[in-house]
């Protein structure tokens, strides 16, 4: 079903940036193959390619696609139109770190090149980026397995699976880690409103893998905690704040304040590059906003909302390092007040 197990990628022969539009899922199954920016733009932009470490891997396919296809002649035109681009993809997704840190991964390679090897390097670049996300998530899987030996079910919110990722996923590689070791996890998960990536994502990836996978609407999650029907939940994050604050796809807040109540384990699964050292906390990250028609319109024949109605749309939310019982990384399992020292 995805691109050869994974779900973005970088056709080198034809020099394009290969993705699955999962605007269409799971009705559609579509795979994208571009070296257009306008393409490349809107396919992050509108959420055609999705989760952190998905985005910050297919920028960094995305920039070496655009720069093999440069027709400047010295290392200053191509460093100014390699900037040129890192600016304009950065300003479409504020909130998810991995975006930023691949432009300025790439920038740092680019600033140790000259203008003979300057695109393929940026190509060595991308494609050594693709193999570190698979490794990275495949460790979080396993370390995440481990921690779930004795779990039946979990919760899950919005994807972090392998339509968030390369391949694995963060927060649903300990699930396909245990089904590799024999262990079957069930999983619930929330439909994540507005975009419904729990329901959309999150149920296709994991019922294509045969995993027993059960869709509950967002405000069902407090049911199957109180009734004990799920053991933990797994989340994964686009931003993470020196003290441990987690921006993650909005709700997951709420989610990790009924899990403190319940008495159940909330971890978050993420690779280290999520970390942003930049910021304190999580009063320091941007939220950013969205289009109200994803809330009204977006799955509905008809609007369903009174014309004169306002909406609200923060795309995240910030959950408190407080409410966090561990961080699953690919360097192991940490605390928040642990996993400053590896900062």
């Amino acid at each position: 079903m995805f691109l050869n197990g994974a779900s973005v990628g970088f056709d080198t022969v034809r020099n394009k940036a290969v993705f699955i539009d999962q605007t269409l899922l799971p009705t559609e199954y579509k795979e994208v193959s571009t070296d257009d920016y306008n393409e490349i733009f809107d396919a992050i932009k509108n959420l055609k390619v999705r989760g952190a470490p998905q985005i910050g891997v297919f920028t960094a396919i995305s920039l070496a696609v655009l720069m093999n296809n440069s027709t400047s002649d010295t290392y200053e035109k191509l460093m100014a139109e390699l900037k040129d681009y890192c600016t304009k993809l950065v300003s479409c997704r504020p909130t998810a770190v991995n975006l930023k840190w691949s432009t300025e991964e790439m920038l740092k390679v680019a600033e140790n090149s000259n203008a003979e090897n300057f695109k393929e390097n940026l190509t060595d670049k991308a494609l050594k980026m693709i193999e570190d996300d698979v490794a990275i998530c495949r460790k979080i899987g396993e370390y995440g397995a481990e921690i779930l030996k004795n779990c039946n079910s979990v919760l899950t919110h919005c994807n972090a699976g392998r339509l968030a990722t390369v391949k694995y996923g963060t927060a649903l590689a300990p699930i396909y880690v245990a089904k590799e070791n024999g262990n079957s996890i069930k999983v619930f998960a929330d439909e994540t409103r507005p975009l419904l990536q729990g329901a959309r994502l999150t149920a296709f990836e994991l019922c294509d893998a045969n995993i027993d996978t059960t869709v509950i609407c967002d405000n069902m999650a407090s049911f199957v905690m109180k009734n004990a029907l799920v053991d933990a939940v797994l989340v994964g994050c686009d931003r993470v704040a020196l003290n441990g604050d987690t921006a993650n796809k909005i709700g997951t807040s709420g989610v990790a304040i009924l899990a403190k109540h319940y008495n159940i384990p909330f971890y978050v699964c993420m690779p280290f590059s999520t970390f942003d050292k930049n910021i304190k906390s999580g009063d320091d990250i941007v939220i950013e906003m969205r289009e109200g028609s994803e809330i009204g319109e977006m799955w509905y024949e008809k609007t369903m909302i009174p014309q004169n109605a306002k909406t609200l749309n923060p795309a995240f939310d910030v959950t408190d390092h407080s409410l966090i019982t561990a961080f699953i990384t690919e360097k192991g399992v940490f605390t928040p007040d642990e996993i400053k020292k590896y900062i």
